[in-house]
C-alpha cells in the first residue's frame, strides 16, 4: 500500500503534464507515488509523463468519471489526493490537505477555488454562474456547507475511495462524490487554494451547456436516490395541492345547484388525489430503505477498515 497516492486524470494535457509532476513530486512526503491515468490522448501526454517519473496506466472508456472509477478500484493507498493535469492547481496547498487526511482522519478534503482567485482567474463567465448555482442547489437540498462542489483538488482517505461507488462518467463525477460525502455523514473539511487560469493554448474538456446539464441532472437523480421523502414529498404537495385547487370550484357550484356539471374535472382531480397519496407512501418506503442502506454502510465502513490493516 503507498503512503500516499497521486492521481492525475489526462486526456490531452501534454502542454503542462510534465509541470503538475514536477511540482508535486517537489512537496510530496516520502513514499508518494504519482500515478497518471490517460484517457485516450493523441498528443503524446502518456510518454511525456512516463518520462516525468509517473507511473502511466490506461482507461479507454472516455470519461473522467470512467477514469476516476479505475483508479479507485486499482490503488491501494493510506492517502489519495486527486488533481487535473492542466497545471491550475498549486502543489503547494497539497501538504496541508494530504496532513488532514492522515493526521487529523479527514474522509475527504476539498480544495476550495470559489473563496480564492477563482472568478478572478477564470475567464469562462458561464462557469463561475455554473459553479455558484451547484454549490447553492447541493448546499440547500443537502443542507452542508461545501465551498467548492465542482473543484478536481481533493483529498481522500481509503475508507472514501474503497466504499465510494462511482456510478457517473464524466465530469458529474465532483458533484457525485460530494453529495455521497454529504449522505453518508462522513468528515469533510475545505482548505482554500489559490487556482490559476489554464495557460495558453490549452483547452478545457468541460462543455460549459451539456456537461453543466448532466450535473443539474445528477444533482435531480442523487437527491431522489438520497433523500426520496422530500423528493417523492414535493410531487405529493404538488399533486394534492392541484387536486384540492380544481376540486373547490366543482364543490362550491355543487353546494349552490345541487349538480356537478364538471364531471371529467371531478374525475381528475381524484386521480391527482390518487397519485399525491401514492407519491408520499413510496417516498416513505423508499427513506426507510435509505435508512437501513446507511446501517449497511456502517458495517461496510468497518470492513474496509479491517482490509486496510491487513494490506498494510
Amino acid at each position: 500500500m503507498d503512503k500516499v497516492a497521486i492521481l492525475i486524470p489526462c486526456y490531452n494535457e501534454s502542454q503542462t503534464i510534465a509541470k503538475v509532476i514536477k511540482d508535486f513530486r517537489a512537496v510530496l512526503p516520502a513514499g508518494s507515488v504519482i500515478y497518471v491515468y490517460d484517457n485516450n490522448s493523441t498528443d503524446g501526454t502518456a510518454q511525456i509523463a512516463k518520462d516525468a517519473g509517473a507511473v502511466v496506466r490506461y482507461e479507454h472508456q472516455q470519461g473522467k468519471g470512467n477514469v476516476i472509477r479505475r483508479m479507485f478500484r486499482e490503488i491501494d493507498a493510506e492517502c489519495y489526493l486527486m488533481v487535473d493535469g492542466d497545471d491550475t492547481y498549486p502543489a503547494e496547498f497539497a501538504p496541508e490537505m494530504i496532513s488532514k487526511v492522515l493526521d487529523r482522519k479527514v474522509d475527504m478534503v476539498v480544495g476550495d477555488r470559489l473563496s480564492s482567485t477563482y472568478f478572478e482567474e477564470n475567464k469562462r463567465p458561464f462557469h463561475n454562474l455554473g459553479n455558484s448555482m451547484v454549490r447553492a442547489f447541493i448546499n440547500t437540498l443537502f443542507k452542508s456547507n461545501i465551498k467548492d462542489i465542482m473543484t478536481g483538488y481533493r483529498a481522500f482517505s481509503f475508507q472514501f475511495v474503497k466504499s465510494f461507488p462511482v456510478l457517473s462518467r464524466g465530469f458529474e463525477i465532483e458533484t457525485e462524490m460530494s453529495i455521497h460525502a454529504i449522505d453518508k455523514n462522513m468528515s469533510m473539511e475545505n482548505v482554500i487554494i489559490e487556482y490559476r487560469d489554464r495557460p495558453e493554448g490549452s483547452e478545457s474538456k468541460l462543455n460549459t451547456y451539456s456537461d453543466g446539464f448532466k450535473v443539474l441532472r445528477t444533482i435531480a437523480r442523487l437527491f431522489r436516490t438520497y433523500k426520496p421523502m422530500a423528493y417523492f414529498g414535493i410531487m405529493s404537495f404538488v399533486l394534492m395541492a392541484l387536486a384540492v385547487g380544481f376540486f373547490i370550484p366543482v364543490l362550491i357550484t355543487f353546494i349552490k345547484t345541487g349538480l356537478v356539471p364538471n364531471y371529467p374535472t371531478l374525475i381528475v382531480c381524484g386521480f391527482a388525489a390518487i397519485a399525491g397519496i401514492l407519491s408520499f407512501f413510496a417516498g416513505l418506503i423508499l427513506e426507510t430503505m435509505v435508512h437501513k442502506n446507511k446501517q449497511d454502510f456502517e458495517m461496510r465502513l468497518i470492513e474496509i477498515e479491517n482490509r486496510r490493516k491487513n494490506i498494510r
